[in-house]
């Protein structure tokens, strides 16, 4: 004769959440069904409540990561990148290598340099979120934003709550470097952050530049032999060129140019709408690539070559 229970299931889920066992605590009413049903042992049964913690705890602090990296939309898996429609300068090999994320473990950064179109930030992007997967806390930022959230840091109370993050982030992600000219005290609040970050997190540094051409960003020599001195050292540089591959891949990109089911446009987007009609959506990034190369090598001491385009 089974004798009944005298602690209700409810009384008793409610205890784990007394210590912050909340994850466990909603999955505790069916677990010992569960475990009846298929002959689960005390020891078995202990490991699938803990497990139910950790993989809680895990998924929360995913889906937290990946808001506070502040990815723009329809960010995509690095598991879709065919690296071999691109035209050269980093191989499906490399792109794999990368996504193991034995790099951030060691705190190497990665520098991503080439015209516009190319799949700079495909590639970060998708490794920024394959970090976030794996619990890492990443930050995402375009050059020109994150300038100014290190100008107004000390005045602005939200700037300096995304600086916090940024600093204390194990993967910060810098795109759009060299598309917009920055001044010489952002080059130095710039250089500043990334010497922070040398020995104590990675980089990924999407720029339009060769690194060794940075000094017509910094517009200061000194500035850029400090950086350089700082992120060859750690850092994997690839040099894309080819054919645009999101001219090559329209429709990747089709849910960020128009927006689903081609809803009419609002009157007050009609409002906002420049005067003079707009550039074509597909004419802009040719015309950059016309206009914006991927310039040659210097002669730079032997740590710096490290960070020199690789074939």
């Amino acid at each position: 004769m089974t004798a009944e229970p005298t602690v209700q299931m409810g009384q008793l889920a409610s205890m784990p959440e007394t210590f912050g066992v909340r994850h466990a605590a909603r999955q505790l009413p069916d677990m010992p069904e569960t475990a009846e049903r298929d002959g689960i042992g005390r020891r078995d049964f202990l490991n699938m409540l803990l497990m139910a913690e950790v993989e809680g705890r895990n998924a929360r602090r995913r889906r937290r990561n990946y808001a506070a990296a502040h990815f723009p939309p329809s960010v995509r898996p690095i598991e879709e990148l065919d690296a071999g429609e691109l035209g050269g300068g980093i191989t499906q090999a490399q792109v794999e290598q990368l996504a193991d994320l034995g790099w951030p473990d060691a705190h190497g950064d990665i520098v991503l340099a080439g015209p516009p179109g190319l799949g700079k930030a495909m590639i970060a992007l998708g490794l920024g979120l394959r970090a976030v997967d794996e619990g890492h806390a990443v930050a995402f930022e375009k050059m020109e934003s994150f300038v100014d959230t290190l100008d107004k840091a000390e005045v602005d109370r939200k700037a300096g709550f995304r600086l916090r993050y940024l600093r204390k982030a194990q993967l910060v992600i810098v795109d759009e470097i060299g598309y917009t000219p920055i001044t010489r005290n952002q080059a130095n609040r710039f250089l500043g952050f990334v010497s922070d970050a040398y020995e104590s997190s990675s980089m990924i540094l999407a720029t339009n530049k060769e690194i060794t051409r940075w000094e017509e960003l910094m517009g200061d020599q000194v500035l850029t032999t400090a950086m350089l001195d700082r992120i060859p050292h750690h850092a994997r540089c690839h040099s894309l060129r080819g054919e645009s591959y999101r001219l090559k891949h329209p429709g990747l990109y089709a849910s960020e140019l128009q927006p689903p089911g081609k809803r009419a446009e609002s009157p007050e987007n009609r409002r906002r709408r420049p005067r003079g009609g707009r550039t074509p959506r597909g004419l802009l990034p040719a015309l950059l690539e016309k206009v914006l190369t991927v310039g040659g090598r210097s002669s730079l001491p032997k740590r710096r070559r490290n960070c020199l385009p690789q074939e």
